[in-house]
């Protein structure tokens, strides 16, 4: 067993449910395994495989099987067990399982020290009123690109026309490069829009990115609509509206595929340790969250982003045996991320290290993005090589 500093273990053998199979789930995990190789875990996700969702757009080139991880294989490399199913939850809830300490779930009872909450956050979707041909990640996240587009493509009998891709921040811009080169290796006649209701790509992030990811996308022949609003998408044809104007236009358009971000809304507020707190009660001791579902009331970062998932899974699973111990000093939440890196297709990328006006684009920033991506897959196989 690894030495967890502030952690004097007690007598008891722990039973925790982590709720939610996602970065955060993962991570939690394999820091109560490490920690604690005798506690008695119940994963619980609707899914049957650990699905890495920041990966989604590579299927336009690698196949979708190589994303995901079966959690029964998952379950015997940790010694755990994987519930298939999906937890309601609300504040009545929440306070229910902390007095009962335990929780129901289809025909299950599961009894618990501690419940982690790491049940991530849903995709935002746009009402599009009589839409027609228009995607987002949730059709990504169960087929792969280049099937699902390589499909409608082939099913499309008329002239060659646009594809429109919604939403300028991180995923948008990604899919957006990989549909490039997928068209480009497919020899396809077919042109790319991209559509975005800010005055530049990528605003989350600095200048930078948006001057060369832009000029990226004029190299490539991408037209790029700013300030506009997404309506609909009709059989041919894209529906669009000014943003400062409010004038509607169309422009020809086969299909859409929007990526509209993550909900904000029904997040769970936290204390800084993790704990998760109700409104108007305090604290519940044995209730912790993390990953995108979870705001935590400290310094640390609140992204959404798989790097601060994956820290707040460690942090939350560090506290949890420290609150079980003898001890109970638990340990804040201070992680700032230390880089982002968005991938343009497979020879290029563009993001920032250590200082987020230290931008950094081509072959360093793939170099980077790899060392990232290669960390989680060791963490997967149950060799934690974070520093925190």
């Amino acid at each position: 067993m690894a030495f967890l500093p502030l952690y004097i273990p007690g007598h008891k053998q722990l039973k925790i449910v982590i709720a939610g199979g996602g970065y955060a789930g993962i991570a939690a995990l394999t820091t109560l395994r490490r920690y604690m190789p005798e506690a008695e875990i119940t994963l619980i996700d609707p899914r049957a495989d650990h699905l890495k969702i920041t990966h989604l757009h590579e299927t336009f080139r690698y196949p979708f099987s190589d994303l995901l991880v079966p959690f029964s294989q998952l379950a015997q490399r940790f010694d755990c067990r994987h519930v298939q199913g999906e937890l309601a939850i609300d504040d009545a809830a929440l306070q229910q399982w902390q007095q009962n300490r335990c929780l129901d779930i289809g025909e299950l009872t599961l009894p618990f020290d501690y419940l982690l909450i790491a049940s991530g956050a849903q995709s935002a979707r746009i009402a599009a009123k009589e839409s027609v041909n228009v995607f987002d990640l949730e059709d990504f996240a169960a087929c792969a690109g280049a099937e699902l587009l390589g499909g409608l493509l082939a099913a499309d009998e008329g002239p060659a026309s646009c594809i429109s891709v919604i939403g300028g921040g991180a995923t948008g811009i990604q899919f957006l490069f990989e549909i490039a080169e997928y068209l480009r290796r497919q020899r396809s006649g077919h042109t790319l829009r991209l559509i975005d209701g800010g005055e530049r790509v990528l605003r989350q992030f600095p200048q930078g990115f948006a001057r060369y990811v832009e000029t990226r996308m004029q190299e490539l022949g991408i037209e790029f609509y700013p300030e506009v609003r997404f309506l609909g998408q009709q059989a041919d044809k894209l529906l669009l509206e000014e943003k400062n104007s409010g004038h509607a236009f169309e422009l020809p358009s086969i299909m859409s595929l929007v990526f509209a971000g993550k909900k904000p809304d029904n997040r769970l507020a936290t204390n800084l340790f993790g704990q998760v707190v109700v409104a108007g009660h305090a604290a519940l001791g044995n209730i912790f969250a993390a990953g995108d579902c979870a705001v935590y009331q400290s310094l640390g970062s609140n992204a959404m982003t798989a790097q601060s998932a994956v820290r707040k899974g460690k942090l939350a699973a560090r506290n949890i045996l420290r609150h079980s111990g003898m001890l109970k000093v638990l340990e804040p939440y201070l992680h700032r991320d230390i880089g982002y890196v968005v991938s343009l297709g497979p020879a290029d990328a563009v993001g920032w290290l250590a200082l987020e006006n230290n931008v950094v684009t081509g072959m360093p920033a793939l170099v980077i993005k790899e060392i990232v991506e290669a960390q989680y897959d060791l963490l997967l196989t149950g060799v934690d090589t974070y520093l925190v």
